[in-house]
């Protein structure tokens, strides 16, 4: 949907709990070469529609952020150990919220259901994955995030479509700020879509004739729904289900796209690991193991295809289907994570930084976010307690440490 830049709102939500590392710079600006960049594109926008005194008038004020290109590089579906990102999206505070949602909104979700066939907890997960029930959207202006994406990096093709496709909604009415604020790849309101999907997907779903997922939960919870629809959701079809593999089980058969019919699933050995019946007949289904045959094994089928669409990653998927069925009141993952440091809640994460203040450690503000100082104090504390790696993660191992007064 909004390829796999979109989710950068998820580095917010994790808490950035990768460990220290110097990020390169970014390079300086070239405000001249800026200046040619958007010259260039007003053409492509007069021939989209964009008259050129809207053109100017939506970029006058305009100057290139450099800081978004190293971002390009560090998405955390992808630099995130699995068992680090899946601990803090899918934490008992985003389950018991997200219960929340599903109360305050049952009529809403209710008509978003019957319209578009997607169950309320499938679309309440996307909501606070995406941006933890609306309260994380992100910070960076757009307007300049996507002009300095399309003139700089390695994508710049495509993020000219989507400036350009942000200022049609602003030209159009649908977006009224140009001060309007998202992550640094573009993606914004509260299901995070990008401008180019906002355009096609879309739904005005309270009725005000404007389509806006920035301030109305209507919206945007029925734009999310019509997205995964036109994914090819299949409405009363789970997800997928946790399962166990057999002994010996051949993991290069393994793979979403490697897709076998659930009966030849079940011959080779895979059950449920709930005990629960797999599908009847000849539904087709892939088994994924993410971490490999000792870890947690699934049995995806085409609705998970639908999910991991909205951005294409293993992990963004996962987190969104497991959400979903918390929220539904399951229990949760039975298999283990394949190591010895699990990764933490946000309620863990905090009370780590509580430790390392009393420590001495002068990481700023106990939120839960690993940022820059919290992994230095980590890593500090890791090297004193004899650590390995002293890497600056936020896990279980250096918690527990601290909570023994070690």
């Amino acid at each position: 949907m909004k390829t796999r830049l979109r989710t950068a709102m998820v580095f917010a939500l994790l808490g950035a709990v990768g460990a220290v590392s110097a990020a390169a710079p970014p390079p300086p600006a070239d405000a001249a070469a800026f200046a040619r960049c958007l010259a260039g594109i007003r053409g492509d926008a007069a021939r989209q529609g964009i008259p050129g005194e809207a053109f100017d008038r939506l970029t006058a004020d305009l100057q290139p952020d450099m800081s978004v290109l190293p971002l390009l590089d560090a998405q955390p579906e992808f630099t995130t150990p699995l068992w680090d990102y899946l601990a803090g999206l899918v934490d008992e505070q985003r389950v018991t919220d997200g219960r929340a949602m599903l109360a305050e909104h049952r009529d809403l979700l209710a008509r978003v259901a019957a319209q578009h066939g997607v169950d309320a907890e499938t679309v309440v997960a996307v909501w606070g994955v995406e941006s933890d029930y609306g309260r994380i959207s992100g910070k960076r202006p757009l307007r300049v995030s996507l002009a300095t994406l399309a003139c700089n990096g390695r994508r710049q093709p495509f993020f000219r479509g989507e400036f350009l496709a942000l200022l049609k909604l602003l030209h159009a009415g649908d977006l009224r700020d140009p001060g309007l604020t998202g992550s640094w790849a573009g993606a914004f309101g509260h299901t995070q879509f990008m401008p180019s999907t906002y355009a096609r997907i879309a739904v005005d779903f309270d009725g005000d004739g404007r389509r806006d997922l920035v301030d109305s939960i209507p919206d945007a919870l029925a734009s999310t729904a019509h997205y995964l629809a036109r994914a090819g959701w299949r409405t009363g079809q789970p997800w997928g289900y946790e399962v166990r593999l057999p002994a010996g089980f051949a993991i290069a058969q393994a793979g979403r796209t490697n897709r076998r019919p659930v009966s030849d699933w079940a011959a080779r050995g895979i059950v449920r690991v709930d005990g629960g019946a797999l599908p009847a007949g000849d539904t087709r289904a892939a088994v994924i193991a993410p971490t490999g045959a000792t870890g947690p094994a699934f049995l995806v089928l085409r609705n998970y295809d639908a999910i991991y669409s909205y951005n294409a990653a293993e992990s963004y998927a996962l987190a969104i289907a497991l959400l979903a069925d918390r929220l539904r009141g399951g229990t949760g993952l039975v298999a283990a994570w394949p190591t010895d440091d699990p990764g933490l809640s946000r309620a863990q994460r905090r009370e780590l930084q509580t430790l390392l203040v009393a420590r001495g450690h002068d990481i700023g503000e106990v939120d839960g976010m690993i940022g820059t100082a919290t992994r230095r104090a980590i890593q500090a504390e890791q090297r004193r307690l004899g650590l390995s790696p002293d890497d600056g993660r936020a896990g279980r191992r250096i918690l527990d440490a601290l909570q023994a007064g070690r």
